[in-house]
Formats: C-alpha cells, structure tokens, sequence
C-alpha cells in the first residue's frame, strides 16, 4: 500500500458492495476504506487502477449522522465485520438497496412489493466460523482468528464480539493454547459450531496429535465447557476427542422442532435470524394440507420439516449425502412421515429427474452463493403457483430472478433483506415469485 501519495478531500456519495465508501474524483471512481455516505473526508490513494482508484480514510471532516463508534477494538485490522462503524438500522437500509439495484440492473425487474427486512439480535449471533490459524515466530506466538482485510494475513485478535458469547472471548487463550502445542505448527484452523448445548471446535490437525497436545486440548474444553474435535484428514474424518459423547443440535421454537447436525455441516449462522426466515419463508410459500412442497438445496431440512408441518406432502434435494441422512433422521426424531430426501447432484444433469416437473404446487429454493441457474435452465415446475428464493447472493438471485420471469412464467411478486450477518457487507435475502 502506498503510504506517500498527498492525501485528497472528497465527498462520499455511495456505499459500495464490499462495505466502501464510493467517492468521484475528477470523473474517476474512488473506493474508500471506512468512509461513508454523505461524509466529507480527507483520503489518500493506496493503489490506482485504470478504471478505478482504493484509499484509505485519513480523516472525516464531516460525518454522516449513522457513523457509530465500532464496538470491536479490533475493527479496521480484521476483516471479519467491515461495517462496525455504521448504525444497525443504515445497515440494514444499504443492503436493500443493493438488493433492489441488483434487481434492477441484472435482472431488470422490480419486485411488487418490497418486504420489511429482517433483523435479529446484533451481537454474538455467529454460531458458525472458520479461524484460521498461524505460528508466527516474529511475534513469538500463534495468532487465531479471521483474515485481516488484506488477506494474506491473519488479524491479531484476542476476542469476537460476533461470535457465540461462549467462544468469543476466547479467541486469544485458543492462540495461547495452540502455541503450548508440540504440534503447533501443524495447526491449520479452527471450525466453532455451537448449537443449543456444548459448542464445538474442531481442530485441524495436519499431523497426529502427541499425546501430550491431546491432554492439554482435553483440558482446555473441559475448563471451559467446550467439545473438541480433531480433523486430521478430509469432512469425514472428524473424531470426538473431548468428551467421551457429545452432540450438537439446535431448536426451532415456534416450530417445535429440534435438529442434530454434525460439527462441519453447514447451518444458518444466525439462529435468531434463521427463525424468523422459516417464518417468512412459510408464510410466502402458504403451503397447504394437499399440497406437494420441491426444497431444492434443502440441507438437513430447515426448511422443509416446518413446511412438512403444514403441507401434504414434501421432498427435500440436495447434493450432500451425509446432510440427507441427517435430513430423513431429523425428520423421523421430529415424528414427521410426510417429507422424503434424495442425495442429488443439483449441478448435473436434470433433465429425467423423476421428482421435478408435474405435480409439485410449491418450490423453495435455497441455494449456495452460486444460485441455482444449473436447475432453473433444466427444470419446469408448471403447476408450482408459488416459488420462494432464499439468497445468500443478491447478484445470483437477480440473474436466477430474470430466468424465473422470463423463461418460467412467474412474475416477481416480493422481494426483501434478511440481516443475517449484521456488521460484515454479506447480503441475504428472499424472494417470492408468483405464476402470471
């Protein structure tokens, strides 16, 4: 980063995708680290490009009235949350207008009616991560926690507050516990799950573990009321170290429903939030008694054992065969007998699949960041009169949203953001779409 560049006054007019503040200087785009719409800063150019500029913020001369103090002593170093110092409810506002420009400039529609966006609690809400981890001799210690902004690195952080209150503030003593490992160098990362009971980490050990590193991760979860896993290999080679039994699961309450899940499946990482999507996704999708419900990319169900609840009829699609065993057995715990799961390649070819075409009344897509093109290229749901899209992308489901208009007949009835990831520039968001 050049750090002798004269620094430049501008004002912000934009927020851009990643979390910058997007200023105009001389007709040339400039992106603009921690800046915000409305402000007037002072900035120094960090790299040029040909069609735009990045600086970082050297002083705000007049700040927007939703600049808030970042709550993390760590915001501007770790990369994990980019939007700390912007108020919630701004937040919030941002991304639906990313949703609905993207909408708008990729696939040229305008939802009927744009949904109030859901919000859950701010703070301490991830109960999914990932830390990286890194022996660094210079600093004479392990470092544990998320990417810095410039990715090469990874941010020296002693403690989250985004992350499940019972881990977060232990992200400095898990770097403490690597470093007294033998094998701390072999230490390659640290996946948190936390569900409704013990929470997870699950180590991956890129050598067997001495049994001297076994005892003190042993004793490390057992000061501090935590599962520990090892992973020396591949998804399929997690083994419980710490205690001798433990599972993971998390409740829908409205619901009455309880899921187990495995420490690296993947869950929405805000359960406060993931309820009242299921909410919003049920009452979108208005499933009835005779009906039979299409969950494409269903997971271990999150959707489709609450749809199952109300509809005749529902099956569940998706890639993973481990997450559709853990599907059916969370159907079965729940007493659900109306919902099937098939282990299905959703990127393949589609065209003969036997449970996709007449016959299915609803859909609900929910689909990796990638969307669902793959399906909606290949498949036909002509008597489905509704079809829920929940993204995780709102480009993806703006090209996805143009197929489902123009080529499935469907008409793009409501649109909204969920805050799924409050702080971090990660847009969710669902979509309902209605036969014409």
């Amino acid at each position: 980063m050049r750090t002798d560049a004269p620094p430049f006054e501008t004002l912000i007019d934009d927020l851009s995708h990643e979390g910058r503040g997007v200023a105009r200087v001389d007709g040339k785009v400039v992106f603009v680290e921690d800046a915000l719409p409305g402000e007037r800063v002072l900035a120094r150019r960090s790299r040029r490009g040909r069609d735009y500029d990045e600086a970082v913020l050297v002083e705000v001369l007049e700040a927007s009235p939703d600049r808030v103090e970042p709550r993390c002593r760590h915001f501007g170093v770790c990369g994990g949350c980019v939007l700390q110092h912007l108020a919630p409810a701004a937040q919030i506002a941002a991304k639906q207008k990313q949703l609905l420009e993207n909408l708008r400039r990729i696939g040229g529609l305008q939802p009927d009616r744009v949904l109030a966006p859901l919000v859950a609690q701010a703070w301490g809400y991830r109960r999914k991560a990932r830390l990286s981890v890194k022996d660094v001799p210079k600093k004479g210690r392990v470092l544990v926690g998320f990417r810095e902004r410039q990715p090469r690195f990874i941010a020296d952080v002693r403690d989250c507050p985004v992350l499940d209150p019972r881990v977060g503030p232990l992200v400095g003593a898990l770097g403490e516990l690597v470093g007294r490992l033998q094998s701390a160098s072999r230490i390659a990362q640290i996946e948190v799950a936390a569900g409704d009971g013990m929470p997870a980490l699950v180590f991956r050990n890129l050598v067997d573990l001495g049994e001297a590193d076994r005892s003190l991760l042993s004793e490390f979860g057992r000061e501090h009321g935590l599962a520990i896993y090892l992973q020396p290999g591949g998804a399929d080679s997690v083994r419980l170290l710490w205690p001798a039994q433990h599972a993971l699961a998390f409740t829908l309450a409205a619901e009455g429903l309880s899921y187990r899940f495995e420490p690296l499946d993947f869950i929405q990482v805000n359960g406060a939030l993931n309820e009242a999507m299921i909410g919003q996704a049920l009452a979108l999708l208005a499933p009835g008694p005779d009906q039979h419900v299409l969950d494409l990319f269903c997971g271990l169900g999150n959707f489709s054992l609450p749809i199952a609840r109300r509809a005749g009829r529902v099956t569940g699609i998706e890639g993973d065969a481990g997450l559709v065993a853990r599907a059916a057995a969370n159907a079965t715990a729940n007493g659900i007998g109306n919902a099937q799961f098939l282990a299905v390649d959703l990127a393949g070819d589609l065209r003969d699949a036997p449970w996709a075409g007449r016959g299915i009344d609803a859909v609900l897509i929910d689909p990796p960041r990638t969307g669902a093109q793959a399906v909606l290229e290949q498949l036909r749901f002509p008597d489905a009169a509704r079809l829920v899209y929940v993204s995780c992308h709102p480009g993806s489901l703006a090209r996805d949203a143009r197929l489902l208009v123009e080529r499935h007949g469907y008409r793009l009835a409501a649109a909204g953001v969920m805050d799924m990831f409050p702080h971090t520039a990660h847009v969710e968001s669902i979509a309902l779409f209605e036969r014409t």
